[in-house]
């Protein structure tokens, strides 16, 4: 069997994240340790949803399935030193790659300046055989794109008339879980914060159907092979985009 490419830590000399994501629980099924790591680092990392994952639990209606997942997603926020949550509002399920998504998601860059942006995997799966979902596609790809959109102003030239700058510090974009991960971060020191933020999610864990699932059994199966690539106990792994 051969032997896994070892891991290049992440560039830490920052000072603003930005994440843009699908749905509430997207960064907790896998970044949410090391946004600990960096928030007790004295990081500032907001989080952006694309959706409020109102189609995602199949018992319940999407406007209380909004309610429901937005308030979990506020709370797990809360629990690894994010207070700055922002819903987009954009339709759950059935987001469409395309000059629409690059478009809002510019503006929110836009407006937060940072240096650092984190999504989801947008490869067609998860490694293997286990297909990604249609959201996260399209997001990760619209927003390495938006990023460079964000930068130039003749591009959504619109937002300018709202006040809104372009802005070219973003230097690197990192893809979290993404099977062509290169880079890691160890989360040793702030895993269990991470699986406290999973577990914030109860009610669409419960909406899911899965009465065994296990946070941390969870969290520790992706963190344990990530750590020994990059030659600690648990570490999140992120495929890395440098914006030129």
């Amino acid at each position: 069997m051969d032997t896994p490419e070892s891991l290049t830590p992440v560039d830490e000399d920052w000072d603003r994240a930005l994440a843009v994501v699908a749905h509430p629980d997207d960064m907790e099924f896998g970044a949410a340790a090391a946004i600990a790591r960096w928030t007790r680092q004295g990081k500032q990392v907001v989080y952006c949803m694309v959706t409020s994952g109102e189609a995602g639990i199949d018992a319940v209606g999407p406007e209380e399935s909004r309610r429901l997942r937005e308030a979990e997603q506020v709370e797990s926020a809360r629990v690894v030193g994010v207070d700055a949550v922002e819903f987009l509002g954009l339709p759950d399920g059935v987001l469409e790659y395309g000059v629409a998504l690059r478009g809002v998601i510019a503006e929110v860059v836009r407006r937060h300046r940072p240096e650092i942006v984190l999504t989801n995997n947008f490869r067609e799966t998860w490694g293997g055989e286990t297909l990604n979902q249609a959201d996260h596609i399209a997001v990760g790809r619209a927003t390495l794109d938006a990023v460079r959109d964000a930068g130039n102003r003749w591009i959504f030239a619109e937002q300018l008339a709202e006040g809104l700058e372009p802005w070219t510090g973003v230097r690197q974009v990192w893809a979290n879980g993404s099977p062509d991960a290169r880079h890691g971060v160890d989360t040793t020191a702030t895993l269990a914060t991470g699986v406290a933020s999973l577990r914030a999610h109860q009610a669409y864990i419960d909406g899911l159907g899965w009465p065994d699932f296990d946070a941390e059994e969870f969290l520790e199966s992706g963190a344990r092979p990530a750590g020994s690539r990059l030659g600690v106990t648990f570490a999140t792994a992120f495929e890395v985009f440098w914006v030129g």
